[in-house]
């Protein structure tokens, strides 16, 4: 089929129908194995002669911050606090989490009708590793994509912030991995849908599609998630970890959002839908993440049937999935993608269930909010 035949869905998704699940299922890893992977990074690295700092206010004083706010994970976190995940499940398991599950288990379909306890207990187990595993290779996709944007941002003022953001990605991937590896069970492999979000951004030459994948995207969905479970959550250290990885990603977005209204200013209208579509597709990604077809396959559940029955879920009982989109949302619509044209990245939203978030805050200057590090040591000092 030509690309003209294309629906704009096939064009952007390689299918036709969003929840399309052979389409879903077909998105498989296939190098689970494998310790290494490789992707082609398509972009120049670009050097500045324009060494004026400050020219961009905003960005200067989010610099400013994050260098006062860098934290050690080995020492500022408290790695003797023993931790029992059967625990943590029993809390979140309380809380509105689990909902499709729960509403799952008095279909006639569900493999949940005759869970008892212990069943209950493993899936909270399992979710939690695989929820915890997926914010583990998303960091380090983090870390990549602002590397890159250190080389190819032409700003001076950019190149400076991002270089305090590669630290910060590379202390996420080393707490959540130890996190797992020595609390929890070890981790598992990237999920398949995560995966090609990532090599897309990382692929694409252009600098800003670098920002807008992942610093509002992925990195948007993070900070929203990290506060949903940092709030349910009871653990000392998770919680801790949780608070510390808020305040840096707080800035990270915040790092998106200034950035990109300034370029997205000069867009032309044909350049302003192509972010949109972009910004569709990753939500559409991150979302079939959330499928958790990794966790079926290892607890032995029919992993079609699941897909299928979740993707049948109505949208009021999945509120910790639509609640990860609370700070993408009006992030989009203070870059102005939102209502940009026709107002088609508003009529997706709405397709698939989240445009009630466009009015909450945006995350421009929200991380001043979030600056634990700072509020930590300032208590000590007291």
């Amino acid at each position: 089929m030509s690309t003209d035949a294309m629906s704009p869905d096939e064009k952007i998704l390689g299918r036709s129908d969003v929840n399309d699940l052979e389409a879903i299922l077909a998105i498989t890893n296939t190098d689970v194995d494998e310790a290494i992977h490789a992707v082609k990074d398509n972009a120049d690295a670009i050097f500045t002669w324009d060494y004026e700092k400050g020219e961009r206010p905003a960005l200067n004083k989010l610099y400013e911050k994050a260098k006062t706010a860098q934290w050690n994970g080995e020492t500022d976190l408290d790695w003797s606090i023993d931790v029992d995940p059967e625990k943590i499940v029993t809390v979140l398991q309380g809380s509105n989490s689990s909902g499709p599950f729960e509403y799952l288990q008095n279909h006639p379909e569900s493999p949940f009708k005759n869970f008892g306890d212990a069943e209950w207990t493993k899936l909270g187990v399992e979710s939690m590793n695989w929820r915890l595993s997926q914010f583990m290779h998303g960091e380090q996709g983090a870390l990549l994509c602002t590397a890159k944007i250190v080389e190819t941002v032409p700003w001076i003022d950019a190149k400076y912030y991002a270089s305090t953001q590669v630290m910060d990605e590379a202390r996420h991937v080393e707490v959540f991995a130890k996190y797992l590896q020595e609390k929890l069970t070890g981790h598992y492999p990237i999920n398949a849908h995560l995966r090609l979000l990532l090599d897309d951004i990382i692929e694409d030459s252009r600098w800003d599609m670098t920002y807008l994948g992942m610093q509002i995207m992925v990195e948007g969905l993070a900070l929203a998630a990290f506060g949903f479970m940092y709030q349910l959550t009871e653990e000392p250290l998770l919680k801790k970890l949780l608070r510390y990885v808020m305040s840096d990603e707080a800035r990270h977005v915040a790092f998106g959002v200034l950035s990109l209204k300034e370029y997205y200013g000069g867009l032309s209208a044909s350049e302003i839908r192509e972010r949109q579509e972009f910004a569709f597709e990753a939500a559409v990604r991150m979302r079939d993440r959330f499928l958790q077809q990794e966790v079926w396959e290892r607890m032995g559940i029919d992993t079609r049937k699941m897909v299928h029955l979740l993707l049948d879920v109505p949208q009021d009982q999945m509120i910790f999935q639509q609640m990860l989109f609370s700070k993408i949302v009006p992030n989009c619509k203070k870059l102005g993608l939102l209502d940009a044209a026709d107002g088609w990245l508003r009529t997706r939203f709405e397709e698939i269930g989240v445009i009630q978030f466009e009015d909450m805050a945006d995350t421009g200057e929200e991380y001043l909010e979030f600056d634990a590090v700072s509020q930590d040591r300032a208590a000590a000092g007291a």
